[in-house]
């Protein structure tokens, strides 16, 4: 017992260090409540703490006061380095429940399929952003200025670890930023897969993701996260409902113009056949580890953990998503005449990317209204473009990019500070670019690779076809 309280007294010291460093002002004041290297000495020449105490205080001072004079912003400075890179971790998260959303909205013959190009899309995505996309984000110097600047490998990015980085506003490390944004990077792609699924080489796939992910997203999200034109002209997109998510869906569009319809979908007299999806079991899973990862998608894109934001991030997030569901339940029961599942989980979707450019800008009143609005136009625009014949088996165009649109032209109209012209050119600038880019690279492609498998192939599924393997091993083909 005596033991327990000489080390709480100890303890207790470096705790009332801790609590007092977002007051103080240098590593001195920082640990000015901390005991001194005299009193140490002291309490372990009087056998009062052992060496391994003594040897516990030198590393934390050597640690506080290795962040110079920015270690009175130090408690705040760790808390918001762990937020960041717990928000990281559930953005990451997202990527599984893309891959369940995809798998279970499609054939099962294609499941594995499905699955391989999500594990190879997060994996490139991650790589290539050290390569060139991070750099290339945030460009030092522009080769066309506002508008294109080529980065290189990240290097070493811990030359200042500390608050110094980027203050309140930036509150981490420069890895901690770098993975963050990583996880952001490969999401374009994971759009793309689930808009041209079962009928897809992997291959050419494979090809034009790295393409995709590692130059046109950078480049054009440098437009407005790199301090771009975009972002000269007073451009919002605080989480990227058009950087990201629009980005992504035109892309798509772009592909599956490129690529066509599935085999067997849309019938002469302009009749369409449905192709079921094969377990909505894994597409709501897949769902909701996207709306719990959406929290760590737009809450750590306040880039602190400043309360103030936090809290309201995470509210507008909560509900928008909350109302994109109840009203595309509402409108697709009302148009089809039954309540379909697949409409409520793109409704949960629409309302996530449509609150996702002003989620720290609008109010909750404004969240609601425009996360309904997105839960109502994604069910009228995966109609549409089914009428179209433009086969998208998850409606990830509809979601993604004309959501995107959506969400971004939203928070000039529910935010007073916010321009609706600006955000309208700068959406529409981002979303033509995004169209434009993977059109010529999926074009590129198709001449020197083709992008689409045979009739047998996509018949016989492209798990054994691509893979020779199948998700499910009872699994026999049922034809209609």
């Amino acid at each position: 017992m005596i033991g327990l309280l000489k080390k709480t007294r100890l303890f207790w010291l470096l705790l009332a260090g801790v609590a007092g460093l977002g007051l103080l002002s240098s590593p001195a004041m920082a640990l000015q409540n901390v005991p001194s290297a005299e009193e140490v000495a002291a309490l372990l020449a009087a056998g009062e703490i052992s060496e391994d105490d003594a040897g516990i205080y030198e590393e934390y001072v050597e640690m506080v006061e290795g962040h110079g004079f920015h270690a009175y912003a130090f408690d705040f400075f760790v808390t918001s380095m762990l937020w960041t890179v717990i928000a990281a971790a559930m953005v990451f998260i997202m990527h599984l429940g893309f891959a369940m959303l995809e798998t279970g909205l499609t054939q099962q013959k294609n499941a594995v399929n499905v699955m391989f190009k999500n594990v190879f899309i997060i994996s490139a995505g991650i790589v290539t952003y050290a390569l060139v996309g991070f750099n290339t984000h945030y460009p030092a110097d522009w080769i066309i200025p506002n508008v294109l600047g080529i980065g290189g490998w990240i290097g070493d990015l811990n030359e200042d670890a500390t608050f110094g980085y980027g203050g309140v506003g930036l509150a981490m490390t420069a890895f901690g930023d770098f993975i963050f944004q990583a996880m952001f990077a490969a999401t374009g792609a994971t759009i793309v897969s689930g808009a041209v699924a079962e009928r897809v080489k992997l291959p050419s796939f494979m090809v034009f993701v790295v393409v995709f992910v590692a130059i046109a997203y950078p480049v054009i999200g440098s437009w407005h996260w790199g301090e771009g034109w975009l972002d000269a002209m007073g451009f919002y997109d605080f989480a990227g409902s058009s950087v990201v998510h629009a980005f992504g869906g035109f892309g798509a569009l772009a592909c599956v113009m490129i690529l066509g319809p599935r085999a067997g979908k849309y019938l002469p007299g302009g009749k369409i056949r449905p192709i079921p999806a094969h377990n909505f079991a894994l597409a709501t899973i897949g769902v909701f580890l996207l709306w719990f990862g959406w929290f760590g998608f737009n809450g750590g894109s306040v880039l602190s953990a400043e309360p103030a934001d936090l809290g309201l991030v995470f509210t507008t997030t909560a509900l928008a998503a909350s109302s994109g569901a109840l009203v595309s339940i509402l409108v697709s029961w009302t148009v089809i005449k039954k309540p379909d599942l697949s409409m409520a989980l793109n409704g949960v979707l629409a309302g996530l990317v449509g609150i996702t450019a002003g989620a720290d800008a609008v109010g909750p009143g404004a969240a609601i209204i425009m996360g309904g609005i997105a839960g109502a136009i994604v069910v009228g625009a995966i109609l549409f473009f089914d009428k179209i014949k433009i086969d998208d088996p998850v409606g990830a165009i509809s979601v993604h990019g004309v959501c995107g649109i959506w969400g971004t032209v939203a928070v000039g109209i529910f935010n007073s500070e916010v321009s609706f012209v600006v955000q309208l050119i700068g959406t529409l600038a981002v979303s033509a670019a995004a169209f434009v880019s993977a059109f010529v690279i999926f074009s590129i492609v198709k001449v020197v690779m083709g992008v689409r498998v045979s009739e047998d192939e996509e018949a016989e599924g492209l798990d054994l076809g691509e893979h020779g393997q199948e998700a499910y091993a009872d699994y026999q083909m049922k034809t209609r």
